[in-house]
């Protein structure tokens, strides 16, 4: 059974947690963890961030946002913010291992040799999105995923703002022609406009 304390927590809303949290109370951050943590690791995950390397980006954002929880509004979603913190330390840790120019080679490599898939398969997201170059699904995730704009997946990722939105651009139309062979319009609506 729940003592008195944990429930008060579990019903407010995620910015009187993040008050409580920035006044040093661990129990109420912990509950945005326990509310957010899956879905930050899911960011990751489709980030191209495999398992136990999505735990720890998962645990190290947490940690970044709880040291900065005062700097939290509430003008967006707790949730997207600590999504962005995520992405952002998912992308200096691909940096710091050099991979970023891995992707990169990589995604022209997968355009020169990407053919037509079955339509008719049923698959998820998340399988559809490994269809996608390296980089044009950690573009599309940072966009869509993790909620940052064009310019500020750019700024991340160090790339022309251009190059962002191509690849951006690129990965939805994949994604449509794979989720929606009939021409539907699955995934609708651009994040960032620059």
């Amino acid at each position: 059974m729940l003592g008195p304390r944990h429930s008060r927590f579990t019903s407010l809303h995620d910015v009187e947690l993040c008050s409580h949290a920035a006044t040093g109370e661990r129990r109420a951050f912990g509950e945005l963890v326990r509310r957010h943590g899956s879905a930050v690791r899911g960011v990751l995950r489709r980030m191209g961030a495999q398992g136990a390397e999505a735990d720890d980006v998962a645990q190290d954002a947490f940690m970044a946002a709880f040291e900065r929880i005062a700097e939290f509004r509430g003008e967006g979603t707790f949730a997207g913010w600590v999504k962005k913190i995520a992405a952002r330390l998912y992308l200096r840790r691909l940096q710091r291992e050099r991979r970023l120019g891995a992707l990169s080679a990589e995604a022209v490599e997968d355009e020169a040799s990407s053919g037509g898939g079955d339509a008719d398969a049923a698959i998820d997201l998340d399988e559809a999105l490994k269809t996608l170059g390296a980089t044009e699904r950690v573009c599309v995730t940072m966009c869509f995923g993790a909620g940052l704009s064009h310019s500020e997946a750019a700024e991340a990722l160090n790339l022309p703002l251009g190059t962002v939105k191509s690849h951006v651009k690129r990965g939805l139309d994949k994604l449509r022609t794979r989720l929606a062979p009939d021409g539907g319009a699955v995934v609708e609506g651009r994040r960032g406009n620059g």
